[in-house]
């Protein structure tokens, strides 16, 4: 598929949003994307209710998580082989029917094993929209100054989306029915993803046709084959790290200071630094290339990172993580814009979804071990965890960032040939 040309030197917002056929997806593909933050806190609030535990509701949202981080990679891989639309109406089917079983072994009180087996499949089908997206932004934009943008509102749109849909799915288990969430879930889903999947005018081109198209001409190969996604992968782990061990963390200090709201407050600001970082980044006509942005990006985070354990008040822990929320977005949006010069067409939604689900599961490890330590030895080592998962990967980027230099193709079209604006590639 032809890229979109951009003229402009200076990206926005605005031309980003004029890009032909860009709402026909945008619209459709946050209503299909909403869910994805209600399925978690749905399954708790229901399971907590039907079994009294929040150990058992847990139990079963840890399940679906997993499994959707295993198994997101293998829809983005059939995404790129068979098109965007063959994998989403299955999926959004098998999904639906999947939640709908669920909700149903949890409220006739079926056994624990039950429910984890409802919670595979539950969470292997969510609907990989977000990738998506970004893989149509691609297509449209490859080798423009505006891809950092779109890797910049794609991000300020997945970060909306957390904070309304736990609260959206909240408000209807405790004032609907404490199913109503999941319901919920299951619907938006369902009507979403088909009407995503009905926009078959902005679908990547797939199979043969991505690779006889792109300007390498490069045959279809796994994403995971390429060393930079694998270097990228470990960083997305570390940001996982961040989320997971925030939100078990600050709950816990919020407990041990005897202030449980203060745990909204302190997250709300942790995710407000992060979308205020991403509009910034997506406003920005950068003059430093999108690897050395990476590295410095997440140095900052793992200083800001490295700081929380030594925390004790409210003020402070609110400040140094707005700070921590400021730092997030400019590594995530510089990854995402890093896929783009490392992986063909014909592979790219498999490597955003192989990112997206290294995110999951390096929350889903960082909750059970940041869990663990603060109930162990207070909440204040809970934070350790964030510490350790970025220092890691900010090690890891440190040694192997050689293998994020771009493709030769892609960068001759990051400097521009005649009408394309040359943007830096190192």
């Amino acid at each position: 598929m032809a890229s979109t040309v951009v003229s402009e030197k200076r990206p926005g917002y605005g031309r980003l949003l004029r890009t032909p056929g860009a709402l026909s997806f945008l619209l459709p593909g946050f209503a299909a994307r909403q869910p994805f933050a209600m399925l978690t806190i749905g399954i708790v609030l229901l399971v907590q209710h039907t079994t009294g535990s929040y150990g058992s509701a847990g139990a079963v949202a840890a399940v679906t998580g997993v499994s959707m981080a295993l198994f997101a990679p293998q829809s983005g891989k059939l995404a790129d082989r068979f098109g965007q639309r063959a994998v989403l109406i299955p999926g959004v089917l098998i999904h639906t029917a999947s939640v709908s079983l669920l909700v149903a072994l949890a409220l006739s009180g079926a056994p624990m094993w039950a429910l984890f087996l409802a919670a595979v499949p539950s969470g292997a089908s969510v609907p990989q929209v977000g990738p998506m997206v970004r893989a149509r932004w691609a297509a449209k934009l490859e080798g423009t100054p505006l891809m950092p943008t779109a890797a910049a509102f794609e991000s300020v749109t997945d970060e909306f989306t957390f904070v309304v849909g736990p609260v959206l799915a909240t408000a209807l288990c405790t004032g609907i029915h404490p199913a109503a969430g999941l319901i919920t879930e299951a619907a938006l889903t369902l009507v979403g993803g088909l009407f995503f999947a009905a926009q078959r005018r902005t679908q990547p081109a797939f199979g043969p046709a991505a690779s006889a198209g792109h300007a390498d001409g490069e045959p279809h190969r796994s994403a995971l084959s390429i060393p930079g996604v694998r270097v990228l992968i470990v960083a997305f782990l570390g940001i996982g790290s961040v989320f997971g061990g925030m939100q078990v963390s600050l709950t816990a200090f919020s407990e041990e200071i005897g202030n449980p709201g203060a745990n909204g407050l302190l997250y709300g600001v942790f995710a407000a630094g992060n979308m205020l970082a991403g509009i910034a980044m997506g406003a920005i006509a950068w003059k430093i290339g999108p690897r050395r942005r990476l590295i410095l990006g997440y140095a900052g985070l793992t200083v800001a990172a490295s700081l929380l354990w030594s925390v004790h008040s409210v003020l402070l822990l609110g400040a140094l993580g707005l700070v921590v929320g400021l730092c997030i977005a400019p590594a995530l949006i510089t990854g995402y814009t890093i896929v783009e010069t490392l992986v063909p067409a014909s592979s790219r939604t498999e490597a955003f979804t192989w990112l997206t689900g290294a995110v999951a599961l390096g929350q889903a490890a960082a909750v059970t071990v940041a869990g663990r330590l603060a109930d162990a030895h207070g909440a204040s080592t809970g934070f350790l965890v964030p510490m350790a998962g970025t220092l890691l990967a900010l090690v890891t980027l440190v040694a192997l960032r050689s293998r994020l230099a771009p493709r030769a193709a892609s960068r001759v079209a990051a400097r521009g040939i005649g009408h394309r604006v040359p943007v830096p590639v190192d």
